[in-house]
């Protein structure tokens, strides 16, 4: 299953926090896009869908659609400070291939 590195947990927890609409957690999914033709998104979510599988890591609420399950097997999620682009960084061990950006692969 998915896992949050401490920076990511951190980073979500702020984000969940300083959000301007109620919040439970965020929601990770993969969609069509991206490089090489997947990509990870993240948003918010205030509540679990008919869907959902919810994972919980340090407190922090990962909402995952059942479509996306299976791509986030044994997935890693950071999230990397940076002058430039800060963001979350997923590594996916299953991915044959990944872009530079850290979001999309295939």
């Amino acid at each position: 299953m998915i896992t949050l590195a401490p920076n990511a947990v951190t980073a979500a927890r702020t984000i969940v926090k300083k959000a301007s609409a109620p919040t439970k957690g965020p929601r990770v999914q993969v969609e069509a896009g991206g490089c090489p033709g997947s990509a990870c998104k993240m948003d918010l979510e205030n509540e679990a869908r008919d869907d959902d599988n919810v994972v919980e890591a340090d407190g922090v609420k990962i909402f995952i659609d059942d479509l996306s399950l299976g791509f986030f097997e044994d997935m890693s999620v950071d999230f990397v400070p940076c002058l430039e682009r800060s963001g979350f960084v997923f590594e996916n061990p299953n991915a044959t291939t990944q872009c530079g950006c850290g979001k999309s692969f295939a």
